[in-house]
Parts: C-alpha cells; sequence; structure tokens
C-alpha cells in the first residue's frame, strides 16, 4: 500500500469531509484513511454528522449573519423595543403542574424577553450547522472555557454537565448580548441533535421560565439575579424542558446566579 509522504492531518481530514481539501491531497488523504481504520471511523461520523446538519439546517444556511452577532457591537446600546408581529409570536409561557421551580419572581418584561430569545435562537441557528468551527473553545478544555467566559461576562459562567440527558459539551464562545458581552455553550447528542445556552446580563431580577418557537426551534428564557438564560434546541418541549431543568438546577446549585 502507498502511504503519504507528509503524514495527514486532522484539518486535512476535516477539509476532506467538507469537500475543501486542494485535488493534489485528497488521493494522500484516502490513502491514509485506508491504512488508519480509526481515522477512517471519525471521518465516516464527521461526515454523517454534517449530513444530519444539512437536512436540518439548509434553510437557514445562507441567511445572512444577523447584525446583533456583530462583535464589533458589544458596546452597542441597548436595542429599542421590538413591536408588533414579532411581539406577538413571543408570548407563549410555559405551562403545567410540578414546575414550581420556574415560576420564582416577577414576570419578565416583554422587551426583556424579545431581546434575549431573538439574539439566542439566531445565535443557535447559526453555529449549530458549522461541523468544524461551532465554538471557539472545545468542551475538553472546560475549565478553561468556563473562566475566560466568566472573566469576560462578570458573571459565574458554569457549563452545566448534561450527560443524563445524552448530551455533551462541543464548547462555547463570547458573543454580544443586549446590553454586553453574552456566553455561549453548544451541547451535541450522538445522534447529532444540539442544544444551546445562552446568558447575558439582563436588566430585571428574576422571571418566569417562557417558551417561544421560531420554524423548526425552540426555546426557554429565564432570569435570576440579573443574568438572562436561553436554552435552545428543537421544538420538542419536553426534551427542551428537560434539558432546561438541568441547566437551571445546576446553575442554581454551583452559585452561578452570583457574581464572581
Amino acid at each position: 500500500m502507498t502511504y503519504p509522504r507528509i503524514p495527514v492531518t486532522e484539518d486535512e481530514l476535516h477539509a476532506y469531509v467538507d469537500k475543501e481539501l486542494p485535488a493534489e491531497r485528497r488521493g494522500d488523504v484516502e490513502a491514509w484513511l485506508a491504512a488508519h481504520p480509526d481515522d477512517a471511523e471519525r471521518v465516516r461520523s464527521w461526515q454523517s454528522m454534517a449530513e444530519l446538519l444539512h437536512v436540518r439546517y439548509d434553510a437557514v444556511a445562507n441567511e445572512p449573519v444577523p447584525k446583533r452577532l456583530e462583535l464589533e457591537r458589544l458596546e452597542r446600546q441597548p436595542r429599542k423595543l421590538i413591536y408588533g408581529a414579532i411581539a406577538a409570536t413571543l408570548v407563549a409561557f410555559v405551562a403545567g403542574g410540578g414546575l414550581g421551580w420556574l415560576a420564582h419572581g416577577v414576570a419578565a418584561a416583554p422587551s426583556t424577553f424579545q431581546s434575549f430569545t431573538l439574539d439566542a435562537l439566531d445565535a443557535h441557528r447559526l453555529y449549530v450547522i458549522e461541523v468544524r468551527h461551532p465554538v471557539e473553545v472545545p468542551g475538553t478544555d472546560r475549565a478553561h472555557l468556563q473562566a475566560w467566559l466568566t472573566k469576560r461576562c462578570g458573571w459565574t459562567v458554569h457549563a452545566p454537565e448534561l450527560d443524563s440527558t445524552g448530551l455533551r459539551l462541543v464548547g462555547g464562545r463570547l458573543l454580544p448580548g443586549p446590553t454586553g458581552p453574552a456566553s455561549f455553550l453548544m451541547y451535541e447528542s450522538a445522534s447529532g441533535e444540539r442544544f444551546t445556552i445562552y446568558s447575558a446580563k439582563a436588566a430585571t431580577e428574576a422571571t418566569q421560565m417562557r417558551y417561544t418557537k421560531q420554524g423548526n426551534d425552540g426555546a426557554l428564557f429565564w432570569a435570576d439575579q440579573n443574568v438572562g438564560y436561553v436554552v435552545s434546541g428543537g421544538t420538542d418541549r419536553e426534551r427542551l424542558m428537560q434539558v432546561a431543568r438541568l441547566v437551571y438546577d445546576q446553575a442554581e446549585n454551583s452559585g452561578t446566579y452570583s457574581s464572581p
């Protein structure tokens, strides 16, 4: 068997999956994969993941990046209130008994709910389709990710353990929020299902959890001690609630709701 003269890197394996590899290296990579079954299995898993993400998100993949996610606007002034049709779509409350843990404190002002859910869902839809670069800091570096986001955001950022829901931490990144920096964490299941946790400073002490749906995505918002949270995922509300409840409980127990 012929081996590549230059060893194949992980970046080249990703480029091969994304069909971005230079033609002159494609034969080398294929020869490498034929001789390295572990790498070949990784590549097959990435290809399967890419196919799943394309099926679910191709409809939004080519949308322009929302202006609210431009990093140079981190220090922008608070946005104006959003009225009209958008407001009408964002006023669904989580219903049902046994959810007393959700409803401590006063109800959120519509502007807070709207600004957080709009920003969070825009970020969710923008980054969950990424295969190679969904995050800035990988989940394998959890301690650094938490310390970095805590320092930049100004409150204790905790990346919860969601293994019991079948989700592992992909990683996170820093984003602009409604009035300053925002923390963005991404989780993924073995089947390619992705959830994100968006948090930023909020001008409210505490709120009920509130649900909204946009297209194929759903989100649950709440706030506590001037920090707002949005867990985004698919439109299965029970599944979203399962994830959000675990995020809420761990944030409360870890002291996330306090300044560092």
